[in-house]
């Protein structure tokens, strides 16, 4: 059965973010909800939003958003208002859950395995869901940016029995204060361990890394600054491309927490998107929220 049989308008929606009120216009969307995954009992979701302007016989760049919260918790709609922005740009946008601590009684392992069986099922059910196979973005926040991350460059960690011809690798990367390096000293090492090696984002990068745009505050006290421009360092001396945004004075998550960073963080990736050609002509964020 085709993955969107069923598609349902949205009108203007109010959301809260973080206690922020965010009021998203009416971009008139299509959205559905797709079982991407079943682990035993547990089956887990992604949100699909089309663009305002979708036509059946065109394919659109996309772009794949998965939630922080350490690998114990979190929801699949945190970035929902980055979602419906880029599908109001012209992009797919997928919101994806997976398994936490909190919630399934797992590990991070679990969670990076969830990760890459979601893009998976985005390129092996392209045609479908009108997706262009060669501009997938995947992006995320703290560790829902490790996720992003490490389906690029992490080879372990596939789940058992998935199709492995299907690529889980991105196209390009967004990463909102990304955690990027677990080993000793970085975040998540006491759960990690030893399997830091083939975990950790920072000690795999490797020629042809996808380009990546990274967003961080510089009183992050999780993702020191120093890492994330040795992570830009490592990127060039592969020949891959590494934006790094900072942002003085703003703290880990500060992109969520105060609209101001949710607007700046938004434009400027949009440029990205726009520069390696997934997305045309100038932002529009600020025309829409003002």
């Amino acid at each position: 059965m085709k993955v969107f049989k069923k598609l349902t308008m949205l009108k203007s929606l109010l959301i809260t973010l973080s206690g922020i009120l965010l009021f998203l216009p009416s971009f008139a969307q299509d959205k559905i909800q797709v079982l991407y995954k079943k682990i035993d009992t547990t089956a887990l979701y992604m949100d699909v939003f089309f663009p305002v302007k979708f036509e059946s016989d065109s394919v659109y760049p996309a772009i794949v958003f998965f939630f922080g919260g350490g690998w114990n918790r979190g929801e699949r709609n945190q970035f929902e208002p980055h979602a419906r922005y880029f599908s109001s740009r012209g992009m797919i946008s997928f919101l994806v859950d997976y398994r936490v601590r909190n919630k399934h009684k797992t590990t991070p392992f679990e969670s990076l395995k969830d990760a890459k069986s979601a893009i998976r099922y985005i390129r092996k059910h392209a045609s479908e869901l009108h997706v262009d196979n060669d501009k997938i973005v995947a992006s995320g926040g703290s560790a829902g940016g490790h996720l992003a991350a490490a389906t690029a460059l992490i080879k372990n960690y596939n789940e058992i029995n998935e199709d492995s011809l299907t690529s889980c690798i991105p196209n390009a990367l967004v990463l909102f204060n990304p955690v990027i390096d677990n080993g000793p000293g970085g975040y998540g090492y006491e759960r990690i361990g030893g399997r830091y090696k083939n975990f950790s984002p920072l000690h795999n990068i490797s020629k042809g890394a996808p380009p990546t745009i990274m967003f961080l505050g510089t009183e992050d006290k999780l993702i020191p600054v120093e890492t994330a421009k040795y992570y830009k360092i490592v990127m060039e001396r592969v020949e891959g491309r590494c934006d790094l945004k900072l942002y003085e004075g703003e703290a880990h998550g500060f992109f969520k927490f105060k609209q101001e960073y949710y607007l700046k963080t938004v434009f400027e990736t949009d440029k990205f998107l726009e520069s390696i050609g997934y997305l045309k002509g100038e932002p529009t964020i600020y025309k829409v929220y003002n």
